[in-house]
């Protein structure tokens, strides 16, 4: 207890003989901070959700997604794709926007909700991040596009040929209804085969206009639509660096081990001189 006692005397004394060193490195790495927190550059991060398009009318078995989530997310996080988006914002490969924009970029997928993939990009400006998560999406957009037109027209080609083969049965039907009626052999040897006929085309008028009805409904917005942003990119309106409350902590904290450092090195320098 007294060696401690000792030890705080000593230190104090330390402390008020090199005050001038304490308190010139404190003030100087104080002002250090300081400079930093208000000259680097500021940035801001946006967050924005990606929905994944998709063709509901594909064979059985396959993924309806125009492209599997686990490629999204590899496709992002390519560099000449990422490149292409920096052009379309008029950013050169290496321009300081691109380097934070690739630098900053996090994915998040979100298998069981669309699914979905949450991006957080940066930028130097409010507007800037926003500019980026927008155009991220719209270049994934058109790739998508251009994937998805294949399936999207063979889907299509479908409708029409069942569309078609409807008014054929419908065409059928009528005539095998009035040969029924009529019972003069016009078109069936009998109205009992006529009615047999007219039986097996109800049938197949109905399984036509099933599929007609399912292949619409897969077509709809709600199992066929294209890649976007379901909800707009958000950024706060606090900047996400330099973050004052921590940068400041932070220096104070290292200003005062820095000038305590210093002080207990210039009286060791000066016992030993």
């Amino acid at each position: 207890m007294e060696q401690d006692e000792i030890y705080l005397v000593d230190l104090w004394r330390i402390f008020s003989r090199e005050w001038k060193w304490f308190v010139g490195v404190l003030l100087l790495t104080l002002a250090c901070t300081y400079a930093f927190a208000h000259l680097v550059k500021r940035q801001w991060e946006s967050t924005a959700w990606i929905q994944i398009g998709q063709v509901g009318q594909v064979p059985g078995g396959q993924n309806p997604l125009v492209e599997p989530l686990a490629r999204v997310l590899e496709r992002l996080q390519m560099v000449p794709f990422q490149n292409e988006i920096m052009k379309s914002l008029g950013f050169a490969p290496t321009s300081a926007e691109a380097q934070l924009f690739r630098k900053s970029m996090k994915l998040e997928p979100l298998p069981y909700a669309g699914p979905l993939i949450r991006m957080n990009v940066r930028g130097f400006s409010q507007e800037q991040a926003i500019a980026m998560a927008n155009a991220t999406v719209a270049q994934l957009h058109l790739l998508h596009q251009r994937l998805e037109q294949l399936p999207t027209k063979s889907a299509q080609a479908r409708l029409v040929e069942v569309q078609g083969d409807l008014q054929t049965a419908l065409a059928d039907r009528d005539r095998f209804m009035q040969a029924s009626a009529a019972g003069d052999g016009k078109n069936t040897r009998d109205p009992l085969l006529a009615n047999m006929l007219l039986s097996s085309k109800n049938d197949e008028i109905r399984n036509l206009q099933q599929a007609k009805n399912d292949l619409l409904d897969r077509l709809g917005p709600v199992y066929t639509f294209e890649t976007s942003m379901p909800w707009p990119a958000y950024v706060p309106d606090k900047q996400a660096f330099p973050n004052p409350e921590l940068t400041y902590g932070i220096g104070v904290l290292l200003a005062f081990f820095l000038a305590s450092l210093a002080t207990l090195a210039r009286s060791a320098t000066r016992r030993s001189a």
